[in-house]
Order: structure tokens, then sequence, then C-alpha cells
């Protein structure tokens, strides 16, 4: 007879893939020494996930900010560049910044043919587009293609933090992504 899972130990199993992850990156990641930092053994985290990956898009799942939330009550440009240059600045200086450099390793890895991230990395990039692209729409329903508006600052501030941390550059950076939301945000009315 198997044994039963030990909910509140997945959780913190799965903080700690996320933590991991963060500090010695996805490329290499073996179960292993993973297991080790975690203090337990790759067949447990085999009996807890099945497999690497889906431990992997289980701690991404945990991790997974309501990004919508964030969007739903923007009914003004103003809220919503603040919003914007908010999330920017919380994902680069604040506790969120280790789930999204885990989950931009996620989206790289996505890019290979038949990725078991592929699914999640599509999820994760449609919620964020469409909570932009709601609250574009709202902000100037005239707007023409707010999906296409959602997604070049989406892009555009992933690629932008994806810059910071790799340079450091935190003037160069934080003046792009200030021209990239004026840009791609209609005029304020």
């Amino acid at each position: 007879m198997p044994r039963p899972l030990d909910h509140a130990r997945r959780a913190e199993l799965l903080a700690g893939v996320i933590a991991y992850i963060a500090d010695h990156g996805l490329v290499e990641l073996s179960l292993r020494p993973l297991a080790d930092y975690l203090g337990t053994s790759s067949r447990m985290l085999i009996h807890y996930f099945g497999s690497k990956e889906a431990m992997l898009v289980a701690a991404l799942e945990t991790q997974r900010p309501d990004i919508g939330a964030l969007f739903t009550d923007v009914d003004d440009v103003d809220t919503l560049r603040d919003r914007l240059g908010g999330a920017f600045a919380l994902n680069t200086r604040g506790a969120a910044g280790a789930s999204l450099r885990v989950l931009l390793q996620v989206l790289g890895a996505a890019c290979v043919p038949d990725s078991p991230f592929r699914a999640y990395a599509d999820s994760a990039v449609r919620v964020v587009v469409d909570a932009i692209a709601a609250a574009l729409h709202r902000v100037d329903p005239a707007l023409e293609d707010p999906e296409s508006a959602a997604t070049l600052l989406v892009s555009g501030i992933r690629g932008l933090i994806q810059d910071w941390w790799i340079t450091g550059d935190t003037d160069r950076v934080d003046r792009a992504t200030r021209r990239l939301i004026e840009t791609a945000l209609p005029p304020p009315s």
C-alpha cells in the first residue's frame, strides 16, 4: 500500500524547490543534489511529485501571483502606469524575484520542442497578457489592439527584468522600462 502524502511536507518541499532553482539554476537540475538540499531523497521527491518536471510545475504554481487581481481595478492610464512600473520594481528588487527568475528559466526551457513546460509557460504568459489587455481596454475602449499592446508590455518588461539580472545596470534598465511603458500606453485623457 503506497504511503499517503504528507501535504505539509509537500508544501515545504515546493518552497524549497523554488529557492534551490533560484540559487542553482534549472539547466543542470538533478534530483539527487536537490533532494540533499531539501533534506530528503530523490525517491521521496518522485513519490510526492511523479517526475522532476511535475515537481517544478507544482512549485511554480504555488508561487504564481494573482496577476488578474493586480489589474482588475485599473480604470485609468495613470494607475496602469503605476502598476506596471511597480510590477517591474517588485520583480527585480522584491521577494517575488526568486519566483520570476525561476519562471524565466522555465519559459526558456519551454521553447524546446515537446517541452514538458510548454503548457505551463503558455498559461503563465497568457494570464498576464489577458489581464493587462483587459485593463488597457478599460482605460481606452477605442484602443485598436489592446492584446498586442499588452504583449509588448509583458514581453518587454520580462526582457528588461532579465537584462537587469544579467547586467545589474539599474539606472539604464529603469529608464528603458519607463520608456517602454510610456510608449505602449495610450496618452492620459
